[in-house]
This record gives C-alpha cells, structure tokens and sequence, in this order.
C-alpha cells in the first residue's frame, strides 16, 4: 500500500474530508467534524508508514494478539484506537477493512441530523 492509495481510500467515504489540525505532517481524515483515521506523512516518506484507526475495544485486543504490527494507538486512547504498521505483517485487505470498521464507528456516533445530512451530500 502506499499513501496515494490510502488517501484515495479515505477520501471515497461518504462526507470525509481530510485536514491538517495538528501540524503539517500529520495527516488527519474525518466525517462529520470527527476523526477516522491519521497518519505521519513523514512516516511514510521514511518508509515506515502507519495509521491509527479506531476499533471496537474487544476486536482491538483479538487484533493486536493476532498481528505484532497492529499495536495500541499512538498518541491516541489506547483501548479504542490501533495504531498499524502499513506494509508489514498486516494484508492490505485487513487494513483497508479496518479504514472500513473506523469509518463506519465514527460515523454510527454521528447524530442521526449529521448522518442524514451526510448521507444526502452523497445522493
């Protein structure tokens, strides 16, 4: 995977938008004002490129135990958030499963005013 794939994946969901709230180096996406997923542009120009995303808490843990490349979020709440390795022991197709997952978690916290509007920006 490399980060045009990741930001083209990102920015497909349905009322993401991407920002820089932080600094210039991190990378932030987020629907309806909150955030799905980030990441270290820098990190990836090194070569060690990694995301957080959010995860349900239970599915954090089976992941972590199953992947050494899926570890507690970096910077971030340790029981909702993963921080993953990109380009190691994790598939592509779990990652972008898991973009998926994040995506889906943020936007079911959304109030259902944001979410209709969101989904009516899309139609």
């Amino acid at each position: 995977m490399n980060i045009e794939n990741y930001f083209e994946y990102c920015l497909s969901k349905k009322g993401a938008t991407e920002h820089f709230p932080f600094d210039e180096d991190t990378l932030v996406f987020k629907v309806g004002g909150k955030i799905f997923g980030l990441s270290s542009l820098s990190e990836w120009e090194k070569g060690t490129p990694s995301v957080n995303l959010k995860c349900d808490p239970e599915r954090a843990e089976l992941l972590r135990a199953e992947y050494a490349d899926i570890i507690p979020g970096y910077h971030m709440s340790k029981i909702h958030w993963n921080t993953i390795r990109i380009n190691q022991d994790v598939p592509d197709k779990l990652v972008w499963e898991l973009i998926d997952h994040s995506y889906e978690l943020v936007f079911k916290s959304l109030t259902k005013k944001i979410q209709a509007e969101i989904t009516e920006l899309e139609n």
